[in-house]
């Protein structure tokens, strides 16, 4: 009989959200440069109408830059790592058709809010990113982004002492909120850290390969809507950057 195990199929697709400037993108350059020798890794990075963030990925050397797409969404971030996936999974796609087999393909959200979550349909498994500098309370605001990813990282926990915050707080009120999920505290210039780090993703990967690993949809996105070219426009609450709540459109 074929192998029909999910290593034999396509790779292990982990999605990366988190508000705007946490660390999205350092992240993913973090976990190719310590997995890029024993993994074949592909990064699929999202902005709304730029490549900012897969230029810096292909400048600092961490893939051959084939290997990093880019979408431009040219809409509200979660629009399309949640509502609509299509541009996403068909970039995720090409890279495995172009350099089968893959192991790990990495999905970069662009920066979106305390809500932000993908779709199951789109990725396998989902970290959510916070940084110290977003304030110590952040994780207390709760959301599915941060309650239901299947790893919290708190970012940049060197600069706590410089922002006024306790990190290791922050990650314990991260685990509450979690009902005790994963919480990472990370910073670049922790090896402790980013060994931790390495050691999850290795570790869900493995879950996925042995079939063990089942995506959880963490829930819908908050009540939202998108003013279309100005003819309409279904008004919404949700907030970009570090809060929880407010009001905008699009």
């Amino acid at each position: 009989m074929p192998d029909t195990t999910p290593e034999a199929t396509r790779a292990f697709r982990l999605g990366v959200a988190g508000p705007v400037g946490t660390g999205k993108s350092s992240l993913i350059a973090m976990v190719c440069r310590e997995l890029g020798d024993e993994l074949r890794l592909g990064v699929v990075t999202n902005d709304i109408y730029t490549d900012e963030d897969a230029r810096m990925l292909r400048a600092a050397g961490v893939l051959d830059p084939e290997r990093i797409r880019a979408v431009e969404t040219g809409a509200c971030p979660h629009t399309a790592i949640r509502d609509d996936v299509t541009a996403n999974l068909l970039a995720v796609e090409d890279l495995e058709a172009d350099f089968a087999p893959l192991d790990l393909v990495l999905v970069e959200s662009g920066g979106d809010n305390l809500t932000a979550t993908f779709s199951p349909a789109l990725v396998d498994a989902q970290v959510f990113v916070l940084d110290v500098a977003g304030g110590g309370d952040v994780v207390r605001k709760g959301g599915p982004g941060i309650s239901r990813a299947d790893l919290l990282v708190v970012n940049k926990t060197d600069l706590a002492p410089h922002v006024g915050v306790d990190a290791d707080l922050m990650q314990v009120e991260g685990r509450e909120a979690r009902d005790g999920g994963p919480v990472i505290g990370l910073s670049r210039t922790d090896p402790d850290s980013v060994a931790q780090l390495r050691a999850w993703v290795l570790a869900v990967l493995g879950d996925h390969r042995s079939g063990q690993h089942v995506p959880v949809d963490p829930g819908p996105m908050a009540p939202h809507s998108h003013a279309d070219g100005g003819t309409h426009a279904h008004a919404h609450a949700h907030a970009h950057a570090h809060g929880a709540s407010g009001d905008h459109s699009h």
